[in-house]
């Protein structure tokens, strides 16, 4: 150990560490195709980026998290609170990963929110922001989830590989992630629920110096988010 290592530098680290070490823990998802648990790829990414901020999944902050909450319950949805909301979530990731199975979507648990991730070369087509017609099936079993567990709110983030500028990646992944929002909304689901963002190039999970890598980054990520007092 280096000498000139000082305690509070030790009490960093050590933090940084049972960070990854817990997010590594409780982040899991069921592969589409073979049917198997395991730590997701953009989790163990986020982990080992853990000590540096990088996050997967929620990423408006908390200030516009706290702000979609307190507007929600003000118009009368109710809100969670204490055991209620870790069953809650459980019922209704259960759901999700029945209604996506097979879908190519993955579901993924993050402490008490739930994460869908949706690759861009089914959801999109190239340099498009409008959702392809054929995934409509898939978002309408979204839907019927999102209708029935209406105690939430829902963060919808586009996400695009390094392609391109950044202004035009910036544009094209708030785009994308305002259509899924918009399809979502037209089949019935509260308006007021979501909110959307646009990540563009910056939040990748995978490398962008590869073909099967951009193609992980080109995304759209639904966070569901439990509303609790």
């Amino acid at each position: 150990m280096n000498a000139s290592m000082t305690a509070p530098s030790l009490i960093v680290r050590r933090v940084a560490f049972v960070m990854m070490l817990s997010l590594l823990a409780s982040c899991t998802t069921l592969d589409p195709y073979t049917r198997e648990e395991k730590t997701a790829s953009a989790t163990k990414g986020a982990a080992i980026g853990a000590a540096a901020g990088a996050v997967v999944g929620l990423i408006s902050g908390d200030d516009s998290s706290s702000r979609k909450k307190n507007a929600l319950i003000l118009a009368g949805v109710g809100a969670l609170a204490g055991g209620a909301v870790g069953y809650y979530m459980d019922q209704q990731e259960m759901k999700l990963r029945q209604r996506l199975d097979g879908t190519g979507v993955s579901v993924t648990r993050m402490g008490d929110n739930v994460v869908l991730n949706m690759p861009g070369n089914v959801t999109f087509a190239v340099d498009s922001p409008d959702v392809n017609a054929n995934f409509y099936p898939v978002l309408d079993s979204v839907a019927l989830v999102l209708q029935e567990f209406d105690q939430t709110f829902v963060e919808v983030a586009g996400h695009t590989d390094s392609d391109g500028s950044e202004a035009y990646n910036q544009r094209l992944s708030e785009g994308r992630a305002s259509s899924v929002a918009a399809y979502l909304s037209s089949r019935e689901v509260r308006s007021d629920r979501f909110i959307t963002v646009g990540a563009g190039e910056t939040r990748p999970v995978a490398s962008n110096a590869t073909v099967a890598g951009k193609a992980q980054n080109r995304r759209v990520e639904i966070t569901i988010v439990p509303l609790t007092s």
